[in-house]
């Protein structure tokens, strides 16, 4: 699932702009503000699974599960706790469906229930449950970005649960732009995309996007990138770390091993950007 792809670690940042914690009881899961802590990161492992979904454990800085437990967070009220925990076997408590919904992504255990993130008064502000959202204004509540902060390296396989077939994958980007059937295969030969889409003056519109893409093709990206944002007629570029401007890129993609980080520009903005952009591209792979 594209938006996990290859990741070794992640934030999950929720609806609510807070980031899913292992709370410092080591037992305990938060929603706090602060990402920059490392109970704010979560280890992947990655389940193979006989039917074809992509499920993941996450794992807290305490080298304890998240968990889905049947306890009541509160009697007499839908959702259940969801907390770090050890078990004593890996069972499907800390097994995670991963759903895509535009750009975020819904955890599903294998009951059914979503991870929510929950607002309100005292106890539900900040707390995290599972659940299905009943009511309109609560479906955004399961709603989650995913923020990955490293990544494994070519050469190392994603840790795994040795089953009876290799992880799926869905919904990924072709060389052109288009959509492929789900693989079974564990090697992929595409890699992570990071965009930024920004305005006629430069300024940031939407960011901290990202999006699975194979191949090393400029004009095969740019069409997975309108297909993505929804926008026609976009300009892929980079930004000069030494002025701050925009340069469309003009040559084929660096390879799949090299971090490359886009900054989507509207046609409307083509006429403001540096086309001298030869200059500049090896500068900006690496960003």
């Amino acid at each position: 699932m594209e938006l996990f792809r290859n990741a070794k670690t992640v934030r999950m940042r929720s609806h609510h702009d807070k980031y899913l914690v292992a709370d410092d009881d080591k037992e305990s899961v938060v929603q706090d503000r602060q990402g920059g802590s490392k109970r704010a990161r979560w280890t992947v492992e990655y389940v193979n699974s006989v039917e074809g979904v992509c499920i993941i454990r996450l794992k807290s800085c305490y080298d304890k599960y998240l968990t889905a437990t049947d306890e009541h967070f509160l009697m007499g009220v839908t959702g259940n706790k969801v907390k770090q925990r050890v078990p004593q076997r890996l069972d499907s408590s800390v097994e995670w469906e991963v759903f895509r919904d535009g750009m975020h992504a819904k955890l599903k255990t294998r009951y059914g229930n979503f991870l929510r993130a929950n607002t309100g008064v005292p106890p539900w502000r900040n707390s995290i449950t599972h659940d299905v959202p009943s009511r309109t204004h609560t479906q955004d509540w399961i709603l989650w970005d995913v923020e990955i902060l490293e990544y494994y390296p070519p050469e190392e396989e994603p840790k795994k649960e040795v089953e009876d077939s290799e992880i799926d994958t869905f919904s990924l980007k072709s060389p052109d732009g288009g959509r492929l059937e789900p693989a079974s295969s564990g090697k992929h030969d595409g890699r992570i995309i990071h965009y930024t889409i920004v305005d006629d003056d430069g300024n940031i519109v939407e960011g901290d996007k990202s999006l699975f893409f194979e191949g090393n093709g400029l004009e095969g990206l740019t069409r997975a990138l309108e297909e993505e944002t929804g926008l026609a007629n976009v300009t892929a570029c980079s930004r000069n770390p030494l002025n701050g401007k925009l340069y469309p890129m003009m040559l084929d993609l660096p390879p799949n091993h090299v971090k490359l980080h886009v900054y989507v520009v509207p046609s409307s903005s083509e006429g403001k950007l540096t086309l001298d952009c030869h200059l500049v591209l090896p500068f900006f792979y690496g960003c």
